[in-house]
């Protein structure tokens, strides 16, 4: 099992799975044991009782959303990426936007 499991949610699921592969590289390349993986914002509820992750990362398309997996999801930290680190496919800084996220929520 990951040390870490990081899951992204998008409106269907598909704009999000290139950034989960750039997310991997860039996790590997870090030393960090991480399971990150994407799901449909209409799966979410089911993914989020079945993988339990440790943080909850909403695509911009999706960011009006936010208050409601913000109460679903009350033990993680829920956060909306950065619409130009998500439109770059910049799976580095978004890593770094978890790792930052999940720190200051167990801080």
């Amino acid at each position: 099992m990951a040390e870490k499991t990081i899951m992204l949610v998008c409106s269907a699921g598909m704009s999000t799975s290139l950034l989960v592969s750039k997310m991997q590289k860039a996790a590997e390349a870090k030393g960090i044991d991480a399971e990150i993986f994407a799901t449909a914002a209409s799966d979410a509820d089911n993914k989020l009782s079945s993988k339990n992750p440790d943080i909850l990362m909403l695509g911009p398309q999706i960011r009006y959303m936010l208050s409601d997996f913000q109460k679903k999801a009350t033990n993680i930290p829920v956060e909306v990426i950065n619409m130009q680190d998500y439109g770059m496919m910049n799976g580095e800084k978004v890593l770094q936007e978890a790792e930052d996220s999940m720190a200051k929520f167990q801080g």
